[in-house]
């Protein structure tokens, strides 16, 4: 039997300490405001510097302990909405995606993965999760919209992205067929249907790419 391989996002750690050192400035903040009007400047100063670091606490406690699992028979990547299930035989390829414009070629902050067949991710995805993916993915959406400069583009897609839609001889309808319409978006113009952010690594992407090529290769290999 292979072992298994969890990965824990460097991001999640001193979530903890963020949230207590947040919390200690916000009740010296209000100390201040209570004792004297004398201090109002530098309450305020504690209660802005004690919101942000309660904030940034609270999203790193938030997120999962594992972010990544590496499976015999696939890869899990944990969200704190829900899980994404990839099989290793319906994973086309790993890779950094690349934002193309011009004679720029940078490396986007995720790691890609393209599929063989989108159908058994939108069956198998949590609504919550593919909800929260369509906010957080936002930006990646305008962005691969305006690589050619037309907003005609923005426009079509966005007329259209609440329309039912069938995918592989299947009706999907919802945030279904929006996710749906958002994964072949991405994968026309960055070549990738799933973007799992590097943050939520313990080692550099390459490294994690190089890592997950292996264990990929080796759990294929092996498989009856």
């Amino acid at each position: 039997m292979q072992e298994s391989i969890v990965i824990r996002a460097v991001s999640k750690r001193n979530g903890w300490s963020f949230t207590l050192i947040g919390t200690i400035a916000l009740v010296g903040a209000i100390v201040m405001f209570i004792v004297s009007s004398s201090l109002m400047g530098l309450g305020l100063a504690c209660f802005v510097f004690g919101a942000i670091f309660t904030v940034l606490g609270v999203a790193k406690l938030m997120q999962p302990e594992v972010s990544v699992e590496l499976r015999p028979q696939g890869l899990v990547y944990h969200h704190h909405r829900g899980s994404i299930y990839l099989e290793w035989d319906n994973i086309q390829r790993l890779d950094m995606p690349r934002n193309v414009q011009g004679f720029d070629n940078q490396e986007l902050p995720y790691i890609g993965v393209r599929l063989k067949r989108l159908s058994p991710l939108i069956d198998d995805i949590p609504i919550r999760l593919a909800t929260g993916l369509l906010t957080e993915q936002r930006p990646l959406l305008m962005s691969s919209l305006t690589l050619d400069g037309e907003l005609a583009d923005l426009e079509r897609y966005l007329n259209s992205e609440f329309s039912p839609l069938t995918l592989e001889g299947k009706a999907y309808k919802g945030v279904q067929a929006m996710f749906s319409r958002r994964c072949e978006q991405l994968n026309s113009q960055f070549g990738y249907h799933v973007y799992i952010p590097v943050d939520c690594l313990d080692r550099e992407p390459r490294d994690f790419l190089v890592l997950i090529r292996d264990y990929k290769q080796r759990m294929l290999v092996t498989q009856p």
